[in-house]
């Protein structure tokens, strides 16, 4: 895993600033640095290293093709680098997959070549004797990669943060772009905080040639999806299972490649426990797993992390976080993710990165199941709650809304206190108010798409100030589970999850692996009849299938719980006077970005407990606080 970054055009003292660029992503890759220059040709290449296969001098970067005639710097991992070398013959200088890549370029040509990687990627290939440029996302969005131009000159990297010493940089905030974040709270493909800048999307490769851009799909989410529908999988349940299983072992199996320790980190729950199941199968030295704990019970997985793993028999590495702990986080989150970014989980996922690295250099992570195996909640209940909502008049749900939203959240939680009380040890839902909340929000939805996009939404457009609409990229498959589950698929998992985990575990310098994410287990996924994602009212039964193989049903069997923290209560108290010199009316007016009032507002509502505003003011705050840093 590394960091790029790179431009194209005239400037003075282009070594001095290819140097600023790369030091600036030094987290991403701490072992070594790398430039290249073609002064004739007005391009600069810089790669800062975080060794992990071929330690040698022969896996540095930039990289030269055998002929000369390709310059490469790459961030990411091929785990099938070693079949495609059976394939693509000779000799071989050293045994990194970046040569590999290299020579299958030059046989195959760039669109050919990145449709046989397997694994997770952004890279940036200097065609010497055509004087293209040609920039790679892999297919689901895994690592990231951004570009735009500061001037005439065309910049690119793998954070903003590199662009910020490129003579001329002077980075406005994109007002469509802070729409759609405090819609999301994240920043969506291909928008970027930044005007005139961009991210990269999701397979697809960007070709720069003579001042003029173009970009070309080799992978989609969406044609995928629509051909596993098309042309499902047949057989008996246990066929299909099967064949799940054997597809996930050989994913498991190709991301054991790594000359430096290597782990997983295991939450307890569905899929880390089905990732670290089958390590252990395929690793012969004991895995080792890793979790967070929290003092709040309502937060806290590590007890079931801690049972999957002693049934495994890992290694397992728990550490029980404080809230000041946690806290101690908050400051530097703006600076970690040079975007705006509030999802919270950010906090726990940092946390545990950095535990793993003081052991590992590479961690296996299980994200992907949920977007997949349809794991969150409203992909099961969406679609049920539509049926019942359907059948009603706006205007009456309305009423229903409004009368549920009329009791303050206090009142709630006093009230679900009592009821928690009154039943048996075990019984009861996790954060009732909230989910109570949520659910009086999504009833005077008119369809699907309005469904989807007020679960998914926190502020609406109107909240920024010369902001605009940034609609919901919705993937329309006809059933309303499967589309939430493409829609999810396409922008939630690229900008949200994946955004968070590349990170948090590249700011304490920790490789993040994610199997479930390779495209081989994704299209397979899609080809399973749905009956086999949710059955009996019931997420991800044929992972489960997978699962309970290896781990006892018992262990398994709870209410999903996600890996958040209670940023409500922190904001009422230990975040409280912090919160409020960002949240201050003067503040708020002068920046100039938002309505002012409608954040006070709320503000005051959560800390009168009328109503747990934890999430839209978390946006707010972390936009904030990232302008303060960043521009």
């Amino acid at each position: 895993m590394c960091g790029i970054t790179g431009f194209l055009g005239g400037v003075a003292d282009p070594e001095r600033v290819l140097g600023q660029m790369t030091r600036a992503i030094q987290h991403r890759g701490p072992d070594g640095a790398g430039h290249w220059f073609d002064l004739r040709s007005e391009v600069a290449l810089g790669h800062r290293r975080l060794a992990i296969q071929d330690l040698s001098i022969e896996g540095a970067q930039p990289m030269h093709s055998d002929s000369g005639r390709y310059v490469m710097v790459f961030n990411g991992e091929v785990f099938n680098h070693l079949d495609l070398r059976t394939r693509l013959g000779g000799n071989w200088r050293g045994h990194s997959d970046t040569e590999t890549m290299l020579r299958a370029i030059e046989k195959w040509g760039v669109r050919e070549a990145v449709t046989q990687f397997v694994g997770m990627f952004a890279f940036a290939l200097w065609d010497r004797e055509t004087s293209e440029l040609t920039l790679a996302r892999d297919r689901l969005g895994i690592k990231p990669l951004y570009f735009g131009r500061v001037g005439q000159n065309f910049v690119f990297g793998s954070e903003l943060k590199a662009f910020k010493s490129f003579p001329g940089f002077d980075p406005k905030v994109d007002r469509r772009a802070l729409s759609a974040y405090m819609r999301s709270n994240c920043v969506p493909q291909p928008l970027c905080i930044y005007e005139d800048f961009s991210q990269m999307s999701p397979g697809t490769l960007l070709i720069v040639k003579g001042g003029k851009t173009r970009v070309e799909r080799y992978w989609s989410a969406r044609e995928v999806a629509r051909a596993g529908i098309d042309h499902p999988l047949t057989g008996s349940p246990d066929d299909i299972v099967n064949g799940l299983e054997s597809i996930l072992e050989k994913a498991v199996q190709d991301r054991l490649l790594s000359d430096v320790p290597l782990g997983a980190f295991l939450s307890g729950g569905v899929d880390s426990s089905t990732v670290v199941a089958l390590m252990r199968k395929h690793q012969s030295s004991v895995v080792r797993t890793f979790s967070i704990g929290f003092e709040d019970d309502a937060y806290d997985e590590a007890v079931h992390a801690r049972a999957v793993a002693r049934h495994l028999g890992t290694e397992h590495t728990e550490l029980v976080v404080t809230a000041a702990d946690a806290l101690e986080i908050v400051p530097r989150l703006a600076t970690m993710y040079d975007e705006p970014f509030a999802d919270s989980s950010q906090i726990p996922t940092f946390l545990v990165s950095r535990l793993a690295r003081e052991h590992v250099t590479v961690s296996l992570s299980g994200d992907g199941g949920d977007e997949l195996f349809a794991g969150y909640n409203r992909h099961v209940f969406g679609p049920k709650i539509w049926k019942v909502m359907g059948r009603l008049p706006v205007n009456a749900r309305r009423l229903v809304a409004k009368g549920l939203t009329a009791v303050s959240a206090g009142a709630w939680d006093h009230a679900f206190g009592l009821l928690e009380r009154a039943l048996p040890s075990g019984v009861g839902v996790r954060l009732p108010t909230e989910k109570l909340q949520k659910f009086a929000s999504v009833l005077p939805a008119k369809d699907q798409l309005a469904l989807y996009e007020t679960l998914v939404t926190h502020w609406s457009s109107d909240i920024v100030r010369g902001g605009e609409s940034h609609p919901v990229a919705w993937s329309d498959l006809g059933d309303f589970a499967s589309s939430m589950m493409l829609t999810d698929l396409e922008t939630y998992l690229p900008d949200d999850i994946l955004t968070k985990v590349d990170r948090a575990s590249m700011a304490v310098s920790l490789e993040a692996r994610v199997p479930l994410l390779d495209h081989r287990v994704v299209e397979y996924a899609w080809r399973m009849p749905h009956e086999f994602k949710i059955r009996d009212g019931q997420s991800k039964w044929a992972l489960r299938q997978v699962l309970y193989r290896h781990v006892p049903r018992e262990m398994i069997e709870r209410p999903k719980m996600g890996f958040g923290v209670p940023i409500d209560a922190w904001l009422r108290g230990p975040l409280r006077g912090w919160a409020e010199e960002l949240l201050s009316k003067q503040r708020l007016e002068q920046d100039g970005y938002f309505d002012a009032s409608l954040i006070r507002t709320r503000w005051h509502e959560h800390l009168g407990h009328v109503k747990n505003w934890q999430h839209h003011l978390w946006d707010v705050l972390m936009f904030q606080a990232w302008l303060d840093q960043n521009t």
